[in-house]
Parts: C-alpha cells; sequence; structure tokens
C-alpha cells in the first residue's frame, strides 16, 4: 500500500518521507519489525516507543511515524498523536472493517463479560445474525474461539480482529471495552451503534490515579456512540453521561426508560418485570444476584435499540447458559457448593457474596486475594466486604506479580482488623481450595473469586496454568482414592 494510502485521515505536521513509498507492513514493537514496514512509535506507560526508532530502521522499516521528531537520517511523519494516528492507520490498512458491522460496546467495572454473552445469544437466536465477540473471557467469530491476552485489544490488533470478523460474514460485534482501551484509544475510529454503561466501583485506580479519571475514561464511549445505554441507579451516571455525545436511554430498578418492578431473587436466578412506557414484559435469567439486574436490563435496551422486541429477548434470556467465571458452580463431592467467580473488586465481591447470603443452606466461605502491581487500596476495603459478609475467610494469592504474596495478604488483612470473622491465611492458592474442601461443613457455599474464567496464575513474570476448576477436580479425585 502507498504510503499516502495508509496515512489517510492522519494529521500530519511534517514530513520528509516519500507518501508514493510502498509499505508492506505495520508495527509498532520494534522488536516485530520487518523490511518494508511502517514503524508507529508510541509514547508508552512502561516504555516510548520513540527510543526504538533506530531499532526499527536497522530492522529495516521504511519509514517512521512518530509524535517526536527522531534523531538521525530517515524517513519520518510527525502527527501530534501517535496513538490516534496508529488507530487511523488500522483502519487504513484493514479496510475499513468495522464500518460493514453493527458494533455494540460495553464499559463498566463489572458486568461486561455477562452483558457481552447475552446480548449475542439474543442477536445470534432472534436474528440470525453472526455475531464477533471480543472481551476478557476469549474471541469469539461465530462459535470459533480465539485466544486473548486483554479486554481490548491494541488498535491495529483490534482492525485486524474486525477484518477476520467481517471476512467470515459477522455482521454483529459485541465487544467489552475497557477503561485503558479508552484512554489510550484502542478504539480510536470506531463508531458504535450502540455504547453500554454497567456501573462504576473502585478498580484500576494504579492506572487512572482518581475515581474521576476512571470515569471520564469510561465516558469516552458516549462520545463515540449512535445511542447509549445507561444504569441511572450508578453513582456516577451524571459524569458518564455529561458530554454524551449520543441519544441515551437509561435503566435501573427505580425511575428509567426501562424498569425493573417486582425482583425475585433466587438461588436459581433473578425473575422481574421489564417497564417501559408502553409494555411490561416477564424476564427470568437463570444466573443469581441481584446484579444480574442490571445486566439483564442493559442487554434488553441495547437489543431493542436493534431491532429485537422486549418480548424476544426475553425469551432467549430464559434459556441462555450461565458465562464462564461469572458464579459458575463447580461440581463437587457432598453436601456443599463451590462457586468461582471473577470478583477481584470490591463492589464485585460484595455482589457475590450478598447473592451468597441469599442461597447458602450454611455458611458462606470466601477464598480470595488481590493483584499484585496493581491498586493497593483496594485491598483492606475488600477484606473488610470479606469479613462482614462472609462467615468464614480464606485469604490467599491472586497474580501476585512482582509483589511478595504475603505483603498484599497483610494489606487484606488490615481490612479485617477488629472483626470476629473466623479466618485463615494459605498462601499458596491451590493448598487455600484444598483447605476449603477440606473444612466444609452440610450447605456451605464456597466462593472462589478473583480469578473466575483465569486459567492462569501470574508469579513475578512468570505465567503459571491454574484452572481451578480442575483443581477441585483433582482433588476431589485424590479423596476418593484415599477413601
Amino acid at each position: 500500500m502507498e504510503l499516502r494510502e495508509l496515512l489517510r485521515g492522519v494529521e500530519i505536521l511534517e514530513t520528509n518521507a516519500d507518501l508514493s513509498a510502498d509499505i508492506t507492513g505495520v508495527s509498532y514493537d520494534s522488536r516485530l519489525t520487518q523490511p518494508g514496514d511502517l514503524f508507529v512509535a508510541m509514547a508508552g506507560y512502561a516504555t516510548d516507543g520513540h527510543r526504538f526508532i533506530p531499532m526499527a530502521r536497522e530492522k529495516g522499516a521504511v519509514c517512521v511515524l512518530c509524535q517526536e521528531r527522531p534523531e538521525g537520517e530517515g524517513a519520518y511523519v510527525l502527527t501530534p498523536d501517535s496513538r490516534s494516528a496508529l488507530a487511523q492507520v488500522g483502519k487504513n490498512w484493514y479496510g475499513d472493517p468495522a464500518a460493514q458491522m453493527t458494533l455494540v460496546g460495553v464499559t463498566g467495572t463489572n458486568g461486561k463479560t455477562t452483558t457481552t454473552y447475552l446480548l449475542k445469544d439474543i442477536l445470534e437466536q432472534v436474528l440470525g445474525a453472526k455475531v464477533g465477540l471480543i472481551g476478557t473471557n476469549q474471541n469469539m467469530i461465530g462459535g470459533e474461539v480465539l485466544p486473548t491476552e486483554r479486554t481490548t485489544p491494541e488498535s491495529f490488533e483490534l482492525q485486524g480482529l474486525f477484518r477476520r470478523m467481517a471476512d467470515a460474514g459477522c455482521t454483529h460485534v459485541v465487544m467489552e471495552v475497557s477503561s485503558h482501551a479508552l484512554f489510550l484509544k484502542r478504539v480510536g475510529g470506531v463508531r458504535f451503534a450502540v455504547g453500554i454503561f454497567t456501573n462504576l466501583t473502585q478498580d484500576h485506580l494504579d492506572f487512572h490515579g482518581t475515581m474521576e479519571n476512571y470515569c471520564d475514561a469510561k465516558a469516552l464511549l458516549f462520545r463515540q456512540c449512535d445511542h447509549g445505554v445507561y444504569n441511572a441507579d450508578d453513582a456516577w451516571a451524571g459524569r458518564v453521561t455529561a458530554g454524551a455525545a449520543c441519544d441515551l436511554t437509561s435503566i435501573g430498578e427505580h425511575s428509567a426508560d426501562l424498569a425493573a418492578r417486582n425482583i425475585v431473587l433466587t438461588a436459581e436466578g433473578v425473575a422481574f418485570d421489564a417497564v417501559t412506557a408502553e409494555e411490561t414484559v416477564p424476564v427470568q435469567v437463570g444466573i443469581p444476584g441481584g446484579f444480574m439486574v442490571y445486566n439483564a436490563l442493559g442487554v434488553l435496551a441495547a437489543a431493542k435499540l436493534l431491532g429485537v422486541s422486549l418480548t424476544d429477548s426475553a425469551h432467549v434470556l430464559r434459556h441462555s447458559a450461565h458465562v464462564k467465571g461469572r458464579v459458575e458452580v463447580v461440581p463437587t463431592d457432598g453436601d456443599y457448593t463451590i462457586l468461582i467467580d471473577y470478583a477481584h473488586t470490591p463492589d464485585a465481591l460484595e455482589n457475590v457474596l450478598t447473592s451468597a447470603r441469599g442461597f447458602a443452606k450454611g455458611r458462606v466461605v470466601a477464598l480470595f486475594g488481590c493483584g499484585g502491581d496493581r491498586d493497593r487500596t483496594k485491598r483492606p476495603k475488600m477484606g473488610a466486604i470479606a469479613a462482614r459478609l462472609a462467615d468464614f475467610v480464606i485469604v490467599t494469592s491472586d497474580n501476585p506479580r512482582t509483589e511478595e504474596p504475603g505483603a498484599i495478604i497483610q494489606d487484606i488483612l488490615t481490612g479485617m482488623t477488629g472483626t470476629a470473622t473466623p479466618y485463615a491465611v494459605v498462601e499458596n492458592r491451590i493448598e487455600a481450595i484444598h483447605y476449603a474442601m477440606d473444612h466444609h461443613q452440610p450447605g456451605d457455599v464456597i466462593i472462589l473469586a478473583g480469578k473466575g474464567h483465569e486459567t492462569y496464575q501470574i508469579v513475578g513474570r512468570e505465567k503459571r496454568h491454574l484452572d481451578e476448576r480442575e483443581v477441585v477436580a483433582a482433588y476431589i479425585r485424590q479423596r476418593k482414592e484415599r477413601a
């Protein structure tokens, strides 16, 4: 592709490059640069890509796209924002595939994954659509599963994924849009037919610094949507919608365009009446927890904006399967229940423990840790929540990364100081799960919180295999063999 075509729509401050030069590839990691590439140098948060311009040139980059004038000989294009430029370059390279499909973006602290899966079900079953899915658990093209490394891919990879989806016949894409992705412009230039805001609670403050900054990053979604759906009951709803450049639909349990009335919560799921000014439709979802009411409302509202009636959506939700790692029931060998849930924020932990209290016949046992190299301020808060809502707490490791697991655990225990709730500290997560199973009592609900869909644990910089479903199943086999 000619350089001028690749740069179509990119703001150029100055250049010494031959715009008719043939570009055979695009890279933004100098280690992956190939001869003939356009190398995009981005100012990062761990490192600055401008430092690696010499390496990219040595590896054969034809031209450099950057926001700081580079030193040395070589072709360059200067732009005010390399991240925005990379997003536009990706659209041009792949032929703007998103324009061929209807996109739905979901942002919020909790509920993004469940929302995308339920909406995918509805669009497939009611509209007969082939739907692409992008998110935390995995990426999907229809029924084909693709691995994923982050919630929202970098902009160039995202455009490549859109291209694969469009070429495979996808008519719709539902995707999680993280606050990082919005702030770092990974979805730059992407237009969403519908954007959904689920909620905002403490998370990622290691990156954003303040809740206000975190909220403002989420709010960016409503500036690139045709229609927005937002949780009117959320404390941050006013700030999220303040700068919206789209039509807005509110959801909630109180005053909203689409409201939930007559809510019933059970161990089997939730039931409520979905009420608008024109109609009332009964809804059932086989996933327990009061938070599921809001997830379902968001899905119903988005589907309605895409042409699916509330009645048709409700029919699909009644039969939708559980989402992996979200209040997921794991088979056990006795009169007790094990649930795996991704709850890794204070609000998410409170939600899942509160839900369990509503149906547990015995104790509610919380097993959790907190991630290393992440927001430390949420650790004592999660400890306090566990001590308040659980009958027994097992504090263990999550993904300690480069922090000492014991230090993370001490931060959690700070929040449990002065509580009467009994607890145990078992640093090794596998041993902690064994401990929970060995010490269960009849009717207990044991919640393994924090890992959810993840099948690994990050210790230091090493990613080790750890699937909690396998841990439980293997220990059940061991106990049977010993019996």
